[in-house]
């Protein structure tokens, strides 16, 4: 009697998608890229796409998220450390963001379509990997505060802005690169950041500017291995906004005790802790009782990022979805060629074309921000784009999952990780009702916003009847019932959706246009913001594949 060594052929499973060029394959990212104004990139971030899909940057991504961040509150001589410990391959991937600019470039070379750019490379990396985009984010968006604060940008910003990763924890004298977080978030207030009970009282000048002495608490502090940190606490004149860093100026360490690292749904590569501020010593950014608006300037540039990470990681689960679908068959035919799944990924197609076009124009309305009209799309669509596209990724996630099965639902195939990782950019940096409040501010305060996206709207007007109605609905609620809070959510649905359908009909293939127009602003059918897979068989979906997944 023979033994048999197997029980049976492996067939009919798919392979793992390495050696995918992410930046050549993504057509409507390169279009959108270059109708920004940042056709100069193309090369470079050509070079970035071939990295981002290899073998090693997936490997690292995977050993990110399943080796987690340790918290070292002593060291081994009892003194407290207050320290982060991370993997090897965390420090690998901030390495290559720092060396790539992910968190400087744009200020340290500000031609024009710079932040369009780096908007692009932001969106690859978050296809592959989330958590590391987190501290890139906040670096990225405290440069323009700190700009406004000679004394510390003389010291801190040529580590800011420096290429080079160095996570050492010593002053930053001492340092090659330097990297920042934020705190503003208290376990009484949440969102509403002027309940904080954090207290700061006046000690002195000195070469930093104004040092204050700070005694509180954060219940969510960023990226707690930074070297600095923005945060908020209550002056006399109100809140008030402090640049905290590890180290204060005589190199002795500052008072910042970690409590515990957040055990977290996703996100997890990256390290969230609590804090306590123990006469800790921080320096006034602004005035005294205006912290909020200087928070609120850093805000913009992180909401403009959980727009491009959104779409970055809605852009690799139906990456992978596709994948899947052009290599498994189920009774007798490719999943692809199936009417019923076809119909599942040209609608995740829409959704992920609609959602980077939109936050590269939202990136281009950045670069372009001294330009009056851009700047109140910015003020407008920022909090829009960021409600409505944070808002899909998880749904979109979770039905790339379903495509994939069971093998979607395992850590192995890479959609896992992207699903727990979709709902942080809606919450992070103002949930979606913040968001909605937040359009509603900007309509009642600049009330010249309206003209300026109807301007955006109206080149789009004429090509296809329901985004027509859409936007004669839109105009006329923005007319009359812009100011109801109770409405915040659809209008602000509604503006982003406008925006979407303008774009596509005004760039995007007619096939591409017209289905996502007619499912996402139709009355006459399954609205795909409801699910995915209603699309009208009369749409090209087949066309509408192949432009996702030349």
């Amino acid at each position: 009697m023979t033994l048999r060594t197997t029980t049976h052929d492996v067939f009919n499973q798919v392979p793992a998608l390495t050696g995918h060029h992410r930046y050549a394959q993504n057509r409507a990212l390169r279009e959108g890229v270059a109708r920004e104004g940042a056709a100069w990139s193309e090369d470079w971030l050509m070079a970035r796409g071939l990295e981002l899909g290899s073998e090693t940057m997936q490997e690292w991504a995977d050993q990110a998220n399943r080796h987690l961040p340790q918290l070292q509150v002593f060291d081994a001589c009892g003194e407290r450390s207050d320290t982060v410990d991370y993997p090897p391959a965390y420090h690998a991937l901030m390495a290559y963001l720092k060396r790539h600019g992910a968190s400087g470039g744009p200020w340290s070379d500000p031609r024009p379509g710079a932040h369009v750019a780096r908007a692009a490379f932001f969106q690859l990396v978050a296809e592959v990997e989330g958590g590391t985009l987190c501290p890139t984010t906040m670096t990225y968006a405290a440069v323009p505060v700190l700009m406004r604060h000679p004394a510390l940008a003389a010291i801190w910003l040529p580590k800011v802005l420096s290429e080079a990763y160095d996570p050492r924890h010593v002053p930053v004298s001492q340092k090659t690169g330097a990297t920042l977080g934020m705190g503003m978030t208290e376990k009484q207030g949440g969102s509403d950041v002027r309940a904080n009970t954090t207290r700061a009282e006046l000690v002195g000048q000195d070469a930093w500017g104004e040092a204050w002495q700070l005694v509180g608490h954060k219940w969510f502090l960023s990226a707690p291995m930074s070297d600095a940190f923005l945060v908020l606490a209550q002056t006399a004149s109100g809140p008030s906004c402090f640049f905290l860093p590890r180290f204060l100026p005589d190199g002795t360490v500052n008072a910042l005790r970690l409590q515990r690292l957040k055990d977290k749904l996703g996100d997890r590569s990256n390290a969230s802790a609590e804090v306590e501020f123990w006469e800790a010593r921080g320096w006034l950014v602004g005035e005294a009782g205006r912290g909020i608006p200087v928070i609120l300037e850093m805000g913009a540039w992180t909401r403009l990022d959980c727009v491009l990470g959104s779409a970055g990681i809605m852009r690799g689960a139906a990456t992978l979805a596709l994948h899947h679908a052009h290599h498994r068959s189920a009774f007798g035919e490719r999943l692809v060629q199936q009417p019923l799944m076809q119909n599942v990924l040209a609608d995740l197609a829409l959704e992920v074309e609609a959602a980077q076009s939109l936050a590269l124009r939202l990136a281009g309305a950045f670069d372009r921000r001294d330009d009056a009209r851009e700047a109140l799309l910015v003020r407008l669509l920022t909090p829009a784009a960021k409600y409505w596209v944070c808002k899909r990724g998880p749904t979109l996630v979770a039905e790339a999952m379903e495509v994939l099965g069971g093998n979607g639902y395992v850590e192995d195939h890479g959609v896992a990780r992207l699903y727990r990782q979709a709902p942080v950019n809606s919450i992070w940096e103002g949930s979606g009702n913040v968001m909605c409040l937040d359009v509603l501010r900007a309509l009642h305060k600049y009330p010249e916003t309206i003209p300026a996206l109807m301007s955006e709207l109206e080149p789009a007007l004429g090509r296809q009847r329901d985004f027509d109605r859409h936007v004669d609905g839109l105009r006329t609620c923005l007319q009359q019932r812009a100011g109801q809070e109770g409405s915040g959510r659809r209008l602000a649905q509604d503006i982003a959706l406008a925006v979407q359908g303008a774009l596509l009909l005004r760039h995007a293939p007619g096939e591409v246009a017209e289905a996502f127009c007619a499912s996402r602003l139709g009355s006459d059918t399954a609205s795909s913001c409801a699910t995915f897979g209603g699309l009208r068989h009369t749409h090209d979906l087949a066309g509408i594949i192949r432009r996702a997944w030349p």
